[in-house]
């Protein structure tokens, strides 16, 4: 594999998940250490993981509903589940929600870098993890925060580029407005809420040179980028 492999973890045993990233990073791979769902699932709307390691018992939101919530905007990334629970039932719920394996604790630590070695050498070679986004004719570049909407560029600020990256991300998706504010602005209050309509206002404007996009509201929900 050319590139450094990047693993989002969620383990809230913070032992447990300080020597996992530390085994996973000896190894050469970049991991994120959550150490609940809310703060996985903002993390991985945020970035590009080759591979996601969840623990079933979370705090806020378990393994299961963590991942039921990636396969909504991501069917390809691999998802492994970490966890106390040896029961059959629980591990076909786990392969039911999308699992591409099930560890259970206690585990070799060996054992489980070759596992996680050998999903990644599967499953790189489809991953999308170019800067550069593109949807209809506007591309978005992420190191640049920079958007060109059918050749007009606009410069843009980290707030509205981590939006658009939501956005370019998982285009004619419906996106929930929590999704938006607990990962760009990590609250959801109600100032905040009024400040995502904002956003979404200005970001409007930026793609109005390209008229393959338009960024609707679903009532109720939040919103979608069609294309």
């Amino acid at each position: 594999m050319k590139e450094t492999p990047e693993i989002l973890l969620v383990e809230d045993d913070e032992s447990l998940g300080f020597l996992l990233k530390d085994t996973l990073e000896g190894h050469g791979w970049s991991v994120r250490l959550c150490p609940n769902g809310e703060q996985g699932l903002s993390a991985f709307h945020s970035h590009t993981f080759d591979l996601c390691i969840l623990d079933i018992m979370l705090p806020r939101k378990d393994g299961f509903d963590l991942a039921l919530e990636i396969r909504k905007y991501n069917q390809q990334v691999p998802i492994v589940f970490l966890t106390a629970k040896n029961q059959t039932a629980d591990r076909i719920r786990g392969f039911q929600v999308g699992a591409d394996d099930y560890v259970c604790k206690p585990f070799s630590i060996e054992e489980f870098k070759y596992r996680i070695e050998a999903i990644l050498k599967r499953s790189m070679g489809t991953v999308d993890r170019t800067p550069v986004l593109k949807a209809g004719h506007s591309t978005l570049d992420v190191h640049n925060l920079s958007l060109c909407a059918n050749g007009v560029t606009t410069r843009l600020t980290y707030k509205e580029c981590k939006v658009l990256q939501i956005f370019f991300r998982h285009g004619g998706k419906v996106i929930e407005r929590d999704v938006f504010l607990k990962t760009v602005w990590e609250d959801d209050g109600f100032f905040v809420a009024r400040s995502m309509d904002v956003f979404v206002s200005k970001l409007r404007k930026y793609l109005r040179s390209d008229d393959t996009l338009r960024i609707e509201n679903v009532r109720g929900i939040g919103y979608i980028l069609k294309q």
